[in-house]
Order: structure tokens, then C-alpha cells, then sequence
């Protein structure tokens, strides 16, 4: 069974995006332009997590592995007490409590929920398939006990968060369009399970989230409450790659598929946001500056080990589909696997393009080090010549069956991981090569 490790550091629309904002049984209008409205070029503050308690360790229950159980903290420095209107309206949150300043909370168009999350997912066995999906269509893969599910990102785009319980874990699946960050977050929260809605606002282009239970907003990128009762506290992330629909099959014969049975009347073969992952484009609704080390779109391969972030762009893997590295210590590898395809439509609704899809894991089978290697489009080790696939299972050979541990990483849009960890190393074609 897999474990977890590691520590991983979009999705309100913005003006004009009431498209994907309808309710249940309302009519969608046509996806709108993201660059209708061009960004502001001003620079947010972000403050620094040592300005947060570090959740303590014990049995978490995922196979075995021990996690992080959040720890609400209770002294939260108030950065400023003024509150726009807007942001109250209609809130029982308690806006004393909160970790950022409010000037850099924005709407982004519709209200709390105007993109509905899913609460009841239904599921298609991967052994009988529909007919709409493809090999190459984007999915969350989430395996948990034995437990494993695919998330279409063809869903997720127009609801951005799936709350479900996934080997006996309650977890939020969430998607933010506008940073292309997919998470997996275990909500389960001093005891209680909390379940999370969109608020309808963004904080640096990124989905504000919102909990039920205690009305609190959460940052989505980071998993961390910023407003109200439960500021401070941080969600555990659970290991959730975005890879083919045709390798999550092949690799979970016995799992499931998110149904388009949402309750929601969507064209979920209709994305929104036209092109919108062009690496070329400028970010919609992103007020900060962009890193100008990378494209503001490129999208990287995301890791934190400690106090380091680093950042392999899929330009870089593209040309070197296996990285073995070693940061503060920790000895990691990068899958990366073309032909998945970009979740957005072309400019123009012109068809579907690849992006690619990545993985990371700690390369140890029972003690022993791997070293990862590409052979003929097959990634092999070149310990026992045994062959693996982009799920970290080894298909073939001698260890045939043995599976790695998935370590915490995440695919954003470059800006996007920029934006709240500006300190980020970014590997080079060089560097990884070496």
C-alpha cells in the first residue's frame, strides 16, 4: 500500500465569469475570454508561515502513515481591522480573526457557491467506461486503502471541489481553473469533518475556500484557514497526481470514475477559459508581480523539502523524463509522462492539445535505492532493469508489484506557486541532466 510524505505548498471566477457560475438547472452561456480584463501590476505581501504553530504528528490512519492532525492556532495577529463590505455581506464568519490583510481578498464574481461543489459524487465502475472519455483526458488520481478514484478535470473546472470520502478518509478534491493547482486535502479538523464550499473570492488569482461548520475561509493553494474561527489551521494534503485517464485505468482496473451525474446542468465537454493555458497569456485577476525566471503559464513540477521549494519546469522534463535528485536530504524522482492532454480548449475552442503529466516519489523499494532511467519510452531502474509506470508501480521484472512512495508535489502555472513561495529554486535543463 502507498504512503504519504512530504509537505505541499484555481477556483472563484473572476468579472465576467458568471458562465460557470449558473445553479442546478440553470442554462450556461457561452465560456468567456480570461483576458478580457488585463491585470493590475501591483505587488501583495505574503506573510511567513513561521508566523504559524507546526501541527504535531500522530497515526493519521491512511495506510499506515503517520501525518500531520491540524492544530488551530489561537493567538492569530490581526494584520488590519478593516473589513470591505463586500466581503461581510451575508457572512456569520468571524472577520476578527484573520491572517492576511483584506485588501488582498478580491470577489471573483459569482457568490458563496455560485460555482457549486459536488456533495454527493456518483461513480462509473473503470471496468464499463463511457463513451466521452478518452485516453488522454486529465484525471485526479486518488488512491487511499486500497481505495482508488479518478477525478475528470472536465468536472472539476466547472465545480472545483468534490467533498467525498475516499478509503475510509473523509477528503476535499479541489481544482483551481485560474492556477491550475489540484489538491487533495484530508478535512478532517480537531475531531470534527468539515465540508467546503467556494466563497466566491480569490487572494492571488487563487480559489478562497469556506467551511460549513464554522463559516472559515481557507486558502486553497496552501490549505491553510487565512479568516474566522479556525484561522491558522492547517489541512493535511494527501498525494494526488493529475495523469491520463488511460493510465489510471490500466494501473486501477477495480476503481472508479467521478460520474457526470453531478445534479448540475453542465457541458462538461465545453470547458471554460478558451486557451487560457497558453504559457504565453497573462494571468486573469493576478495582481501581484510575475516571477520573470519562467513563463507566467509554464507549468512546473512543485516540491517543498523543509524550508526549500524548487521548481522543474515541464519544459525541462519534457527533454528529461526522469529526474533523480536529492533536495535538503531528500532523495526524490520525477515521472513525467506526454500525451495528457491540457484540460482547457485551444484559442478559439480550437481542440485539445497534451501537456504532459507528472509524478513524484521516494526512490526506495525495501530499503533498496533506485536510480531511474528512460529506456525506449519505458521508465526502468537500473538496479534490476524492472520497468514502472507514471503511478509508481512497478509493471515488470524482478520487483514487479513493489510500488514507491508518492511524495507531495503539485503542477501549478509557475505564477501561481511564485506568487506564495517567491524564494523557489528552478531547475534547469543543466541541472537536471547532471
Amino acid at each position: 500500500m502507498m504512503r504519504y510524505k512530504g509537505i505541499l505548498s484555481i477556483v472563484a471566477v473572476a468579472v465576467g465569469l458568471i458562465a460557470v457560475a449558473c445553479t442546478s438547472g440553470g442554462e450556461e452561456p457561452a465560456p468567456p475570454n480570461p483576458t478580457a480584463v488585463p491585470p493590475e501590476a501591483a505587488v501583495s505581501s505574503e506573510p511567513s508561515s513561521a508566523d504559524f504553530e507546526q501541527a504535531t504528528a500522530q497515526e493519521d490512519g491512511i495506510d499506515g502513515a503517520k501525518s500531520e492532525e491540524p492544530a488551530t492556532v489561537q493567538d492569530v495577529v490581526l494584520l488590519d481591522d478593516k473589513v470591505p463590505p463586500f466581503l461581510t455581506f451575508g457572512w456569520d464568519t468571524d472577520f476578527s480573526r484573520h491572517s492576511v490583510p483584506y485588501t488582498e481578498i478580491q470577489s471573483g464574481g459569482p457568490g458563496r457557491d455560485g460555482i457549486p461543489p459536488i456533495d454527493n459524487p456518483k461513480y462509473i465502475d473503470v471496468a464499463t467506461p463511457p463513451d466521452y472519455m478518452t485516453d488522454a483526458d486529465p484525471v485526479i488520481s486518488l488512491e487511499i486503502n486500497g481505495d482508488a478514484r479518478a477525478y475528470p478535470l472536465a468536472i472539476l473546472i466547472s465545480h472545483e471541489i468534490v467533498n467525498d470520502e475516499v478509503g475510509g478518509v473523509p477528503v476535499s478534491v479541489t481544482y483551481c481553473p485560474l492556477r491550475n493547482t489540484a489538491i487533495v486535502l484530508d478535512r478532517r479538523v480537531n475531531g470534527r469533518v468539515l465540508d467546503f464550499g467556494t466563497s466566491g473570492n480569490l487572494r492571488n488569482s487563487d480559489l478562497v475556500m469556506w467551511d460549513r461548520q464554522t463559516q472559515s475561509w481557507w486558502q486553497q493553494i496552501t490549505g491553510e484557514a487565512i479568516v474566522g474561527e479556525l484561522t491558522g489551521t492547517k489541512l493535511i494534503f494527501i498525494p494526488a497526481p493529475v495523469v491520463s485517464w488511460g493510465d489510471f485505468r490500466e494501473a486501477f482496473p477495480e476503481g472508479k470514475l467521478l460520474s457526470r451525474d453531478t445534479g448540475f446542468r453542465r457541458t462538461y465537454d465545453s470547458p471554460p477559459y478558451s486557451g487560457y493555458d497558453d504559457p504565453d497569456r497573462v494571468p486573469f485577476l493576478f495582481s501581484g508581480q510575475v516571477d520573470p525566471r519562467l513563463k507566467p503559464m509554464e507549468r512546473v513540477v512543485a516540491i517543498t523539502v523543509g524550508d526549500q521549494d524548487v521548481a522543474y519546469p515541464f519544459s525541462v522534463l519534457v527533454e528529461h523524463p526522469v529526474v533523480n535528485d536529492t533536495i535538503e536530504g531528500q532523495d526524490i524522482v520525477i515521472f513525467y509522462a506526454g500525451g495528457t492532454l491540457s484540460p482547457f480548449l485551444g484559442r478559439g475552442f480550437s481542440g485539445n492539445r497534451p501537456v504532459g503529466a507528472t509524478a513524484v516519489y521516494e526512490p526506495f523499494v525495501d530499503g533498496q535505492e533506485l536510480t531511474f532511467v528512460v529506456e525506449n519510452d519505458i521508465i526502468v531502474d537500473r538496479e534490476t532493469g524492472s520497468k514502472w509506470n507514471i503511478l509508481g508501480m512497478a509493471v515488470e521484472g524482478p520487483l514487479a508489484g513493489e510500488e514507491l512512495t508518492p511524495f507531495l508535489h503539485g503542477n501549478h502555472f509557475w505564477f501561481a506557486w511564485a506568487a506564495f513561495n517567491p524564494e523557489t529554486s528552478v531547475r534547469t535543463v543543466g541541472e537536471v541532466a547532471g
